[in-house]
């Protein structure tokens, strides 16, 4: 059985493949933290969600320090840590179009063309479109690549936005898409987010729902920071997992218990 030392381990190295110059690397590919029974759900537990998807894993790794959100990184250094990972068992990964502006998604896609499709689960997120650009934005990400971005929660950004994806990242399905960003908290919507929330309603949440029918995808949901718009989705729409980040800690758990 997996360790709650051995698990923030592995996480503390990962992030440390990022965060250190690459002299030595963090890890070697003879790692064996977890077992694969260690990161999968059993049967009984898979079964209870019925006709939505569920990822068998366990954890996973993210992907906004492969996008350069705390230093610049190389794309060796990113390779490092993403091979690393895969040493150690991980095979859910998590990315994003705005990670990096394009630069995570490219990134994971480098090392995971490499991989057989059916051994690892892969989300992304729409919601932001990009578009090459000279004159680079001012964010969070520290050497992001050459692009600039837009929202968009209709029914056509949203299709646009996967079909990007797929080619950045070399695959021809995701696992999960997630709506990303829509909520209160984002600082570009603030009280207008009820406002994108509605666009989503009658095109990005219909339009997953479309492509999850067609086998491009196999699930859906919202990738937010609150917990407003998830229990919102779960009004008007048909999602199938959510990802709902910096809400469950010692600290900030009220939501995540009693709500």
């Amino acid at each position: 059985m997996i360790t709650r030392r051995t698990f923030m381990a592995v996480g503390i190295k990962g992030a440390t493949a990022i965060a250190l110059a690459p002299v030595v690397p963090v890890f070697s590919t003879t790692l064996n933290y977890f077992s694969m029974d260690d990161n999968m759900e059993s049967a009984t537990d898979h079964a209870a969600a019925k006709n939505h998807f569920r990822p068998l894993q366990r954890f996973g790794l993210g992907g906004v320090a492969i996008g350069n959100a705390f230093r610049p990184t190389t794309d060796e250094q990113a390779q490092e840590a993403l091979e690393g990972a895969w040493a150690a068992g991980v095979r859910y990964f998590d990315t994003s179009p705005w990670y990096g502006l394009g630069l995570s998604e490219r990134r994971f896609g480098h090392f995971l063309h490499n991989k057989k499709r059916e051994e690892y689960v892969l989300s992304t997120k729409v919601g932001r479109l990009l578009k090459p650009t000279q004159n680079i934005p001012k964010t969070m990400w520290q050497a992001p690549a050459p692009f600039k971005y837009e929202y968009d929660y209709s029914a056509a950004g949203i299709r646009r936005s996967v079909e990007d994806s797929l080619q950045r990242l070399g695959i021809e399905s995701l696992n999960i898409v997630f709506i990303h960003d829509l909520s209160p908290d984002n600082g570009d919507m603030k009280d207008k987010w009820t406002e994108y929330f509605k666009t989503a309603q009658n095109g990005a949440m219909p339009e997953l729902t479309r492509m999850r029918e067609e086998g491009l995808i196999k699930g859906w949901g919202l990738g937010v920071n609150t917990i407003e718009p998830i229990l919102k989705t779960l009004e008007v729409a048909d999602p199938d997992i959510f990802l709902s980040a910096t809400q469950y800690s010692l600290m900030k758990h009220e939501d995540a218990l009693n709500r």
